[in-house]
């Protein structure tokens, strides 16, 4: 099984900012890493007139899109249940680290990002798999190892000692 690690906060608290300035740490000691994000809005991937999305709309249930450098598999639910984060986990190629943005409830371990300057309150409280807190301030009160926000390299050594990535 791969390791999955995710990555939790309020919307506009800085997750994917995190993870993307996390990425190049763990590409420099050779761990290849996927990112599965959840939303909770319609996703859409290229204007309407488009060949793909047009096939879409036409009731294609997975429209795959490639090229020489890349490729996309475009899934439609139609009206099936949502995956869970598993099922996603099992569509990926092998690597060495999914770092996951959002799916505050599957069994994971996971940081939350927080900014106690936003007024929010953090969700760790609620949140049984949060193992500590990133955060540009000090989360009092707060049990929880509490990790710089402005030091993503640290937050990524943190995870791949957590998880014992071999480095």
């Amino acid at each position: 099984m791969q390791q999955v690690f995710g990555v939790i906060g309020k919307s506009g608290s800085g997750k994917t900012t995190l993870i993307e300035a996390m990425l190049p740490w763990f590409a420099q000691r050779k761990l290849q890493t996927a990112v599965i994000k959840h939303s909770h809005h319609q996703l859409s991937f290229e204007p309407p007139h488009k060949d793909s999305a047009r096939f879409r709309a036409a009731g294609a249930r997975e429209v795959i899109v490639a090229s020489p450098y890349q490729y996309a598999v475009f899934h439609s639910l139609h009206e099936q249940p949502e995956p869970s984060l598993f099922e996603l986990v099992g569509r990926l190629s092998p690597v060495d680290l999914v770092l996951v943005e959002g799916y505050r409830q599957a069994d994971v371990p996971r940081i939350e990002v927080h900014r106690p300057s936003r007024g929010i309150d953090p969700v760790y409280k609620e949140n049984q798999g949060v193992i500590a807190i990133v955060t540009d301030d000090e989360v009092i009160d707060c049990p929880l190892p509490q990790l710089d926000l402005n030091s993503p390299d640290s937050v990524a050594e943190f995870i791949a000692v957590h998880l014992q990535l071999k480095l």
